[in-house]
């Protein structure tokens, strides 16, 4: 196979990769706490095997990296609607291990236990916190009050520079090595932050990755049915 053929279909595996990303984007921009993930092309060369003229190059997704940067604090007026000013996550307890969020609506669990809307706790501190029916606020802090008496603290930590996460569901994370606490963290009660995704770019971008695997297509099409016609009907004549 020419090494024209694996550039062209290796692009294109790529910008499906790409339209793979940029759906998740759209399909999440309302929810909370979601972070969008950006990603490039990178060459990457294969040895030649038989001749030259054989050898290809391919076309490769580069490293990808979640944008960490805040979105904007939409205000919900619900006591258990908190977010995070400025850097940190939320802590979550799951069966597979601690996860990592900013999605910060949280709800009381079936026990009492303040958790995610997917009924994972979310933890405070000294572990889980657990709150009954009456009021609740959550202090600047992060310290939650509940009918007058203080039910724990949130727990909110840093990630580190640069951490390589790895995204388990839609705005929850998992990381390599061990977060450090935020010492003061600032907390917004009331509020939810929102997806940092912005529609127009992602729209912008997906006509852009779509017009490059049509012209791809094209370009296999043409060397399918063109060049290698061409070369078959002229060595048929010799």
């Amino acid at each position: 196979m020419a090494g024209g053929y694996y550039t062209a279909l290796s692009g294109m595996r790529t910008r499906m990769d790409a339209l793979d990303r940029l759906s998740a984007d759209i399909a999440n921009a309302s929810t909370a706490g979601y972070k969008t993930e950006r990603a490039g092309t990178t060459q990457a060369d294969r040895p030649s095997f038989g001749t030259v003229l054989q050898s290809a190059v391919d076309v490769a997704n580069g490293e990808a990296r979640t944008d960490l940067r805040p979105g904007a604090l939409a205000s919900t007026g619900r006591s258990l609607d908190v977010a995070i000013h400025g850097s940190g996550f939320f802590v979550v307890k799951t069966a597979q291990g601690e996860r990592y969020t900013r999605n910060g609506h949280l709800v009381r669990g079936a026990d009492g236990t303040l958790s995610t809307d997917e009924g994972d706790p979310v933890l405070g501190t000294d572990g889980p916190i657990t709150i009954d029916t009456g009021t609740v606020d959550v202090d600047p802090d992060g310290t939650v009050r509940n009918s007058g008496g203080i039910a724990g603290k949130l727990k909110v930590v840093d990630l580190g520079e640069n951490p390589k996460l790895q995204r388990d569901g839609g705005s929850r994370f998992q990381v390599e090595g061990t977060p450090s606490a935020v010492e003061k963290p600032e907390v917004v009660s009331g509020s939810l932050e929102q997806s940092n995704v912005s529609m127009a770019e992602r729209v912008a971008e997906l006509s852009d990755v779509a017009r490059n695997f049509e012209t791809l297509l094209r370009a296999v099409s043409v060397l399918m049915n063109d060049v290698d016609h061409g070369a078959i009907t002229e060595l048929g004549k010799r």
